[in-house]
């Protein structure tokens, strides 16, 4: 399952200190999530390695995750947070509090009564997700039989998560963001926990146990911060109130969205059953490694700043709204275009490093190495999308992000259908990333003409950035070629030399050029340390 993130607040003192203060916090929820799902990654690489089993828990994995992403989630962040935001402010705080009591009423109803519709047709819907499970090793019906068992049980976490997701937005809207921070980093530790521990006397039986534990621990961090707020609960709906109306449209749109970005997952799924069994660990396992410079940046910054865009929206400040959505982006992209060009161009070392041993094989390693490199094409357009959408949802329209999304989503399916057959799984990963290339400068373009945002100074640092980035691309390639097919720990030097010398190579390409947020990075820095420095020189 994954988890619901937090979104930080805004910050009363200024503009630039809330956006510093929320992505510090929020950047240390991440990181710390982040790097225990790496963590979560190794452990269950080294109990399965491409085990068919895990195969079928990767499966069973997805349709809870379809529950939960839909209902609530990001939903709940994106809707709720501006309404409830508007109400604290202009008719109080009991009127907000009536809000909140009915959304977190309704999410949870909703969900329970799809959780219970999904336990029912489970044995109808897990084939529809991977109609070819197991059926290359002769093990269909034993493995898809398990999908359905696992389905069903994980189906808990679920509705666990609709609960902790909606006690997350409402902590982001009191100004309260540690326990959200803090809860991302207990679901990973339970299942890394059941993939050490559990895995032994009960295989992925086990790993699914830690997911729910997992669900259960991010829910009951969260609940001291709601009664040190003295949150006024009742047991109400609301359904003829216009704020808890708005809700519901606000969040309309937006389910549609965050079902076309799940479905791609589902669409992945489908074709690689078709690959093989292995195909599908391989992918899952490529993902969670690619995807982490995606959390660190495109996520954690997008998110740390939405509560102040949607105050820029609600004060119709729109010239504040687009001066964030431009710093935001720039650093963002500043900060993910290096990192997965790197990640890309290491993919053997990483993968090997921290997945190739236990039963994860050299074989695995390759397979998973190439499928991460393509994974790693689509990085910087996912963490774009991440940023403008907010913006548009801060704006209160959600349709525009929902409508791309589906083409997106019309886009991977088609390429993944053309391209599975004769490039296997490097072809699904490859589908995705051009979907969303496609999506993002659908959106971007959208936003411009929505906000009357001018391009030319985002090209302008993007194309900065591009060129920094080719060239450090461009030095370790030629560095690193005369190394392949070496040991384990040379591996991990190369891995070390080359993240290190790519960025010197790319802060130093920067700074020659001139982009000032190596300098706002140094300005920054050296302040923690007491050092008095001036961007442009010390």
């Amino acid at each position: 399952m994954t988890p619901p993130t937090a979104a930080a607040p805004s910050d009363r003192r200024s503009p630039q200190n809330a956006f510093l203060v929320a992505a510090a916090v929020v950047g240390f929820g991440f990181l710390g999530s982040r790097l225990l799902g790496v963590l979560r990654t190794v452990a269950t690489a080294d109990a399965f390695g491409t085990d068919p089993d895990l195969a079928a828990f990767n499966v069973a994995f997805r349709l809870p995750d379809l529950i939960f992403q839909v209902l609530a989630g990001a939903t709940l962040g994106s809707a709720f947070i501006p309404v409830f935001a508007r109400l604290y402010r202009r008719e109080g705080e009991a009127r907000a509090w009536q809000l909140a009591s009915s959304i977190l009423n309704l999410v949870t109803a909703g969900t329970a009564v799809l959780c219970l519709l999904a336990f029912i047709f489970a044995p109808l819907l897990v084939p529809l997700l991977a109609p070819d499970l197991g059926k290359d090793i002769g093990e269909h019906a034993r493995l898809t039989e398990k999908a359905v068992s696992l389905t069903r049980f994980m189906l808990l976490s679920a509705l666990l998560f609709s609960v902790s997701g909606m006690l997350s937005g409402i902590h982001n809207a009191r100004q309260q963001f540690l326990g959200p921070a803090l809860a991302p980093i207990l679901y990973n530790v339970a299942i890394i926990f059941g993939a050490v521990v559990l895995s032994g006397p009960f295989g992925v039986e086990g790993l699914a146990t830690g997911v729910v534990a997992g669900a259960a621990l991010h829910l009951a961090i969260q609940v001291p911060g709601l009664r040190r707020e003295k949150m006024a609960y009742r047991f109400i709906f609301g359904l003829r109130d216009p704020a808890t109306r708005e809700v519901a449209r606000l969040m309309g749109p937006r389910v549609l969205g965050l079902a076309a970005t799940q479905f791609n997952f589902l669409i992945t799924i489908y074709f690689a059953s078709k690959i093989g069994s292995s195909a599908i660990n391989d992918l899952n396992y490529a993902w969670l490694v690619a995807q982490l410079p995606l959390a660190l940046f495109g996520m954690a910054l997008s998110t740390a700043v939405f509560p102040s865009l949607a105050e820029h929206a609600a004060e119709k400040d729109y010239e504040a709204l687009r001066a964030t959505t431009a710093r935001v982006l720039r650093v963002i992209i500043f900060l993910t275009a290096p990192a997965a060009a790197g990640l890309a161009l290491l993919s053997v070392p990483i993968v090997t490093i921290l997945l190739q041993h236990g039963e994860f094989t050299a074989a695995d390693t390759a397979i998973t190495a190439s499928a991460m490199s393509w994974y790693c094409l689509g990085l910087v357009p996912m963490a774009g999308i991440e940023i403008h959408s907010r913006a548009f949802y801060a704006l209160g329209d959600t349709r525009t992000p929902v409508i791309l999304a589906v083409g997106a989503v019309a886009l991977n399916l088609v390429l993944s259908a053309m391209l599975y057959g004769s490039f296997a799984h490097e072809g699904l990963a490859f589908a995705l990333s051009i979907a969303a290339w496609f999506e993002w400068l659908m959106l971007y373009k959208a936003y411009t003409v929505k906000t009357g945002a001018s391009a030319t100074i985002d090209l302008a640092a993007m194309s900065l950035v591009s060129i920094c980035t080719a060239a450090m691309v461009l030095v370790l390639a030629v560095a690193f070629a005369p190394f392949d097919n070496v040991s384990w720990f040379d591996n991990l030097v190369l891995a070390l030399a080359g993240a290190v010398a790519g960025g010197l190579i790319y802060l130093g390409a920067a700074r020659l050029a001139g982009i000032p947020e190596v300098d706002l990075m140094l300005d920054r820095l050296l302040a923690r340390l007491g050092v008095r420095y001036t961007v442009g020189g010390p």
